[in-house]
């Protein structure tokens, strides 16, 4: 952990997303955010622009790590199984790195406003239109044996987004067993595990 002091404005931030996280964006005032903070709402607008201006940024910033996570592994030599294994794995890291920001960018996405709305929706086709390729380029091979990449990567992203509700950095499992365990599950199917 940096022991750089944040920004008021990255205080701002970490606090809105508790704050999204477990009210909602909609539900969640300037108000209730200076409160936390100990300020006056009037001296937020002197560090942020809007609530959704905080929203913008979480959002993308998560869209980027989720990026960043994949492009280490889309280009990598390996077959589609282990390929999708190495996906599951940086999508859980991700997803466990910051829970709040995982659910604000999850389920809150949809207050955005255009054009960040747009450009937050080509970014997710990106992302999702990628794993669909690791799943089709499996299919071609034969090492997978389904015929509708899209279901299978919607089912994938329904079971690995839906971590950040249960996730606990001081439970049981580490993001690293729980990759394992997810990536065993979903790739073998209960069956063959």
């Amino acid at each position: 952990m940096s022991s750089t002091p944040m920004s008021r404005k990255e205080q701002i931030d970490q606090v809105a997303t508790s704050l999204f996280k477990s009210r909602g964006f909609a539900a969640t005032t300037m108000r209730d955010l200076a409160l936390e903070l100990g300020i006056e709402a009037g001296s937020l607008y002197s560090h942020i622009k809007s609530k959704e201006d905080i929203l913008q940024r979480v959002c993308f910033k998560m869209a980027d790590e989720f990026n960043a996570a994949f492009d280490e592994v889309k280009n990598q030599d390996v077959p589609p199984s282990e390929k999708l294994r190495l996906a599951i794995a940086a999508h859980v890291r991700v997803l466990t790195k910051n829970p709040p920001a995982a659910g604000v960018f999850l389920n809150e996405w949809r207050h955005l406003s255009e054009p960040s709305l747009g450009k937050f929706h080509e970014m997710r086709f990106q992302y999702e239109e990628s794993l669909r390729d690791i799943v089709r380029a499996g299919i071609a091979t034969g090492e997978f044996k389904v015929t509708d990449e899209k279901f299978v990567v919607l089912t994938l992203l329904s079971s690995l987004n839906w971590l950040h509700m249960w996730y606990k950095p001081e439970g049981k499992m580490s993001p690293d067993d729980i990759a394992e365990f997810l990536s065993n599950l979903l790739l073998n199917g209960l069956k063959n595990f």
